[in-house]
């Protein structure tokens, strides 16, 4: 996906590429090669008529009148296509002087001149004479100041920085995009050892990783431009710094990965990857160290700083948000016992559900809600399994189970255990074993589930069984609703590897399941396992980051760590707010009423890895009392011992619901189209 998301902003990236394209660009930078002096006249020619890197210069000086974002999405665009000419320079120098113009930028005292050797007008930070040099970027032409060092006006450094990693990141996500679809393309037709290449796991895995990255890069590039346009230079210099931390790294890696792909012609000359590579390489020396954009990132984060990211509705919620405001001081003036049935009477508590269990609400609705709920202080009770039960039986249950269990449900009168995973099967739920025998009045259903939660007091579980032997493993499953107090069930828990026990081992012995207890029809249970309203929830990011990254802050802000623990703080707090800015795109998507792109696919990938490496990184801080810690406990009054019981619970997250391995598979072949 683009770094835009709005209709104009995704037409304007893909009318741009087919016009780069139209260029013959890479032509352009093989017919130049070795000539220093090469301005890729035909190319900055056609550049300067479209107006592509004045675009967020104001009408009245000859620009596009556009923003920001604008100009990041379609340089995004160009390097995509990898246009050559100093198109990057030329944007950054526009907006630095709010005129249009061939500009060469100096963006650090002693530095190089970015895109010095194509440019009529030279903004620098030192004087001397200015000289374009080769590069290892064959589709640029930087150039260096041969000089003393200036002084220039603090105020002016920090923008002009800003400016330049903002939009240095858009060509990384450009350059990202044409490397993860190069391999994806080429793993679909190469052939070896008699199938395609894509349907090795292993090339799967690294094209999923690929795609993890990518959609890391774009949804720190968006941001970067997104604050820009804002009026609040703390917070887009937090979200430059994120982007310094992810963007040009994430590139290097993608272009690399990219190259392993597509194997021994990958390496060749003639192939269009090293060009890539050259130009992430570059991107990532121009810009400067990832680890001091780590410090900064840190430094801010230890002072209270949170990305926020503000959502204009556009005036689409001035019609709901006085009754939300409203019936939300309501249920905030209650007592708390009397909240819960509260929020399910108003709709609240899912409000995206059909009525009369929700609201049926759009997602401008369900943001408002989620708003004014907040500012009211009022906080949502979780469904747990619940909220996987309820929408199948809302979507495919009868009158009466509806009538049965969904009210209850929300009310938390009834609580719910998943009886899927099976100990020979895992992620594998085609082959599970439980069976269901057909009797009177209904089914004896007979197996061993496992890694159940909350089995122990469940009052209903959701269990699939197979029903058919005779037919292909995922068309004789049914889905049925279990009364967890039947005869024949024996719940056992598991002691995890915190000390705890929060899973069980559940055995059912020919418990009997009537009838109006199957969930759609004998064979349906694949399709509902996998079902969803259509209506999905739709929320906003918090700006508070995860458990485990907040922890990592406090403890940067309470002891004298040294300058390689607050990089790695830094990178930390830089991956935690872009998974909550992948959600943030997600539900910018949906407002704009369209599904989610790759970016809710990849954000569990990221999430997980989030949450298990900073709660790795908080123990590691905290140095060697480890060795002499006792009892661990969630609850801990000893902080190390809850924070190591937070790292060792975190290892199940890249287990449950789906290992990493089989959600890359996932990814893979839903996603990137590899084959099976």
């Amino acid at each position: 996906m683009s770094i835009g998301i709005t209709d104009e902003q995704v037409e304007l990236a893909d009318s741009l590429r087919k016009w780069a394209a139209s260029l013959s660009p890479v032509e352009a930078v093989r017919a130049a090669e070795g000539d220093v002096a090469a301005d890729f006249a035909a190319v900055r020619a056609a550049a300067d008529e479209m107006g592509i890197a004045a675009i967020a210069v104001p009408e009245s000086a000859g620009g596009g009148g556009g923003t920001v974002l604008d100009q990041a999405v379609a340089l995004e665009a160009c390097a995509r296509e990898l246009v050559p000419g100093g198109l990057l320079g030329s944007a950054i120098g526009a907006l630095l002087t709010g005129r249009p113009g061939r500009y060469g930028v100096q963006v650090h005292p002693g530095g190089v001149v970015w895109d010095g050797g194509a440019a009529d007008e030279q903004l620098l930070l030192d004087a001397g004479e200015v000289t374009p040099e080769p590069g290892v970027d064959l589709s640029a032409r930087h150039a260096r100041v041969a000089g003393v060092a200036g002084v220039a006006a603090g105020g002016e450094d920090l923008r002009r920085r800003l400016l330049a990693v903002t939009l240095a990141a858009a060509e990384a996500a450009g350059v990202t995009r044409w490397c993860l679809e190069a391999a994806v393309d080429y793993a679909k037709v190469r052939e070896q050892f008699g199938q395609k290449i894509g349907a090795f796991q292993a090339i799967k895995h690294l094209c999923a990783q690929m795609l993890e990255t990518a959609e890391a890069v774009t949804a720190a590039a968006w941001d970067a431009a997104a604050a820009a346009d804002a009026d609040d230079v703390e917070q887009w210099a937090f979200a430059v710094d994120v982007a310094q931390v992810t963007c040009f790294d994430g590139a290097v890696e993608v272009a690399k990965s990219c190259i392993q792909v597509l194997g021994g012609i990958g390496f060749t000359y003639e192939h269009d990857a090293h060009l890539y590579l050259r130009r992430a390489l570059t991107l990532r020396a121009l810009v400067g160290s990832a680890d001091a954009a780590a410090e900064r990132v840190t430094a801010a984060a230890v002072t209270g700083v949170r990305r926020r990211v503000e959502v204009d509705l556009e005036g689409r919620d001035e019609a709901v948000r006085p009754g939300a405001r409203a019936t939300a001081e309501r249920i905030a003036g209650l007592a708390a016992a009397e909240q819960r049935s509260a929020l399910v009477d108003a709709g609240y508590l899912t409000p995206h559900w059909p009525a009369p269990y929700g609201l049926g609400a759009d997602p401008t609705t369900q943001i408002v809600i989620d708003q004014e709920l907040a500012r009211a202080g009022v906080v949502r009770p979780d469904l747990v399994i619940a909220g996987w039960a309820v929408p199948t039986i809302l979507a495919h249950g009868t009158d009466a189970q509806r009538e049965r269990f969904v009210r209850p449900s929300l009310l938390g009168e009834l609580t719910w255990c998943q009886l899927f995973s099976e100990p020979g099967s895992g992620s594998d739920l085609a082959s599970l074993r439980t069976r269901a025998v057909k009797v009177d009045g209904g089914w004896s259903l007979t197996g061993q589930k496992v890694w159940t939660s909350v089995a122990e007091r469940a009052d209903w579980g959701i269990c699939l069984a197979r029903t058919d032997a005779d037919v292909p493993q995922h068309k004789g499953i049914t889905y049925f609703l279990v009364d967890m107090r039947s005869a024949g069930i024996e719940v056992r828990p598991l002691r995890e590897i915190t000390g705890e026990a929060l899973f069980n081992e559940v055995f059912l012995d020919e418990v009997f399941v009537p009838d109006e207890c199957v969930v759609a029809e004998p064979g349906d249970g694949w399709r509902l396992a996998r079902t969803t309203l259509a209506n999905e929830r739709v929320a906003m990011a918090s700006a508070r980051l995860t458990k485990s990254v907040e922890r990592a802050v406090e403890i940067a802000a309470a002891r004298d760590l040294g300058p390689v623990e607050h990089v790695e703080v830094g990178r930390q707090v830089a991956l935690a707010t872009v998974c909550a800015l992948l959600g943030v795109r997600t539900t910018l998507r949906a407002l704009g009423g369209h599904g989610p792109g790759a970016e809710s696919s990849v954000a569990k990938l990221l999430g997980v890895r989030s949450r298990q490496d900073s709660s790795e990184l908080v123990v590691r801080l905290q140095g060697d009392d480890l060795a002499l810690l006792g009892a661990l406990g969630k609850e801990s009054d000893d902080p190390l011992a809850a924070d190591v019981w937070e790292q060792l619970n975190t290892r199940c997250l890249s287990i449950a619901g789906g290992t990493t391995q089989i959600l890359r598979n996932v990814a893979g072949e839903r996603i990137l189209g590899l084959p099976r």
